[in-house]
């Protein structure tokens, strides 16, 4: 029997950084000498065969912030379960000290003061190193994108993606999956996926109108890698047409499709696979999920929901692994392939510090050249907060809030609803706010502030529609958001209850009154699926706001109560 220690090298920073901790506003050169490059990639090389995993980087081409949540809770089984655990009961989880660099990267306590001393985290020149290094000691390691890739950046969306495709074809990914990808249409989709020099797979990506797998993009694909043939399964965002608009890209269906994953499967152990990776972006409870429906899959290299593991999660014989998002973190997962079959893995989740890591001089310049027909606008300073502004969480983060303030005030609403997304970077108290930030935490295809009439009876609808989305306890019918973000409206909501019970005590907050049923409300949001939505793009009503404004302050947001966490 292998031991624990021996299957799973539980690392991150924390088991390398002894000593690393302690509260406040550490010097960021003190910070510096508590870590070292060599300490982040230290890795005792395991086995025959190295996967490299990267997820969710939203067009993060430079060094970021980025605040993990403070809320993310499980329902059904996974409550209480990682990922569904944050901060203290986190690091306790993982023993993890209070402060350290871990803690930094991990949790969301004290974020700001610690983002002082520890810095950025991430750019993809950085990320570039920790390839490379570990590419010089395991040459044939395999580098594999989850997807969420050419999405979510002013720079991203003026070139339509190839600011991305550029970068990363430069690191020389081996395979990809694909979510937000899509949202820049069908046919540029078809386009980019057509030059790409790697694989671009999706068992799950069918051909609408024959219901048949899509021609474009395999379902796997067979790579030698240390004397084993390693199988590949790209598994796409299953609810595109739901969670995206289906009106972009027509011509394909997706879904689970797990019967299929498991034909795949099947498929590929019998033309000789030594040992099965799913490449997903389905989200880490779908993922649980999928791994005790479907057999024979050893490892499932997880997207979408942005969960950062310092360890992978078992379920059966198949091993879940997390890397977070943004360019934050990249996984290294070293396996022991004998015999036709998994015999050990090792993994190490590795935090991109952009202070620490050395960046890669190819990829930084091929960066700048990326943006600097931009630079300009990119650089223009909007005005300053005097607030920490970030997204995450299942309820609301301060950027939304801010966001639900500027359809609020510039579209004259009652009520403002901003979509659940977790992508978008943070901001620190004090700093400027430019229009690159503006444009990272709102920038997307069909970014369109609408301005609607709603009766109450159809906001109560829209509310319960959403949470199902996220609280219904079978993960196969969660889309793997976050709630809505609501403006100039407070509500109850209990997440143990079915469908159309969890909402209640909608009050409208200018007034305190119960918003009724029967009356009709302006309300102002953006991100609408349906085709022909009229209005301004957000990042323009969200600069106008925040340029009135000047310096950015917010009141607390306790306009959401929750029970049955």
């Amino acid at each position: 029997m292998i031991s624990r220690r021996d299957f799973l090298q539980v690392s991150m920073a924390a088991s390398a950084l002894v000593g690393a901790s302690g509260f406040g506003n550490w010097g960021r050169l003190a910070a510096q000498q508590r870590l070292t490059q060599d300490q982040l990639l230290q890795f005792d090389t395991y086995g025959n065969i190295s996967l490299i995993h990267v997820t969710d980087i939203h067009a993060q081409l430079k060094p970021i912030y980025f605040r993990e949540p403070s809320i993310n809770l499980g329902v059904g089984d996974n409550k209480g379960h990682v990922p569904h655990i944050t901060g203290a009961d986190f690091r306790k989880a993982y023993g993890i000290a209070d402060g350290s660099p871990s803690a930094y990267a991990l949790t969301y306590n004290d974020f700001a003061s610690l983002a002082q001393g520890y810095g950025r985290v991430g750019g993809l020149d950085r990320v570039a190193t920790i390839i490379n290094a570990i590419r010089a000691d395991r040459p044939d390691a395999l580098l594999l994108d989850g997807g969420d890739t050419w999405h979510g950046s002013y720079t991203c969306h003026h070139t339509e993606g190839q600011d991305m495709v550029n970068v990363m074809n430069a690191l020389k990914p081996d395979a990809m999956t694909f979510h937000w990808e899509f949202t820049l249409g069908s046919d540029r989709v078809n386009e980019i996926v057509e030059g790409l020099p790697f694989a671009a797979l999706g068992q799950n990506i069918y051909d609408a109108e024959w219901d048949e797998p899509a021609e474009l993009f395999k379902p796997y694909k067979f790579f030698d890698r240390g004397g084993a043939k390693v199988a590949v399964i790209g598994q796409a965002f299953p609810y595109m047409p739901i969670a995206n608009p289906g009106w972009m890209f027509p011509e394909y269906s997706f879904g689970i499709r797990d019967e299929h994953m498991q034909d795949m499967v099947d498929e590929v152990r019998a033309a000789g696979a030594d040992v099965v990776v799913v490449l997903s972006h389905n989200g880490f409870d779908v993922d649980k999920k999928m791994a005790g429906v479907v057999s024979g899959i050893d490892v499932i290299l997880s997207g979408h929901t942005h969960d950062a593991l310092p360890e992978p999660v078992l379920v059966g014989q198949t091993h879940i692994v997390a890397s977070g998002s943004n360019g934050k973190f990249v996984s290294r997962v070293d396996l022991d392939v004998r015999d036709r079959q998994l015999m050990g893995l090792r993994h190490k989740l590795i935090p991109v510090f952009a202070d620490v890591i050395a960046p890669d001089p190819v990829i930084t310049q091929l960066i700048d050249d990326q943006r600097a027909p931009y630079e300009a606008d990119l650089a223009e300073v909007i005005g300053q907060t005097d607030e920490l502004l970030y997204r995450r969480g299942n309820f609301n983060g301060t950027w939304d809030d801010l966001i639900c303030d500027a359809l609020l005030s510039e579209r004259e609403a009652d009520i403002a609803l901003s979509p659940g997304v977790r992508w978008g970077p943070s901001l620190l108290p004090g700093d400027d706010i430019t229009r690159e930030d503006i444009w990272n935490v709102t920038s997307m295809s069909y970014g369109s502030a609408y301005r609607n009439e709603m009766t109450g009876e159809f906001l109560k609808v829209v509310m319960e529609d959403v949470a199902d989305n996220i609280f219904n306890p079978d993960p196969y019918y969660q889309q793997g958001g976050d709630m809505v973000r609501v403006g100039g409206m407070g509500y109850h909501i209990d997440i143990t209850k079915p469908q159309g019970e969890r909402i209640s005590n909608m009050t409208l907050l200018k007034t305190g009154e119960a918003i009724d049923p029967a009356k009709t409300y302006i309300v102002a949001g953006w991100a609408s699926v349906n085709e022909g939505t009229e209005g301004p793009q957000i990042w323009d009503v969200v600069e106008n706001h925040i340029r009135k404004m000047g310096t950015v302050t917010l009141s607390p947001n306790t306009s959401v109560q929750v029970s049955g966490a």
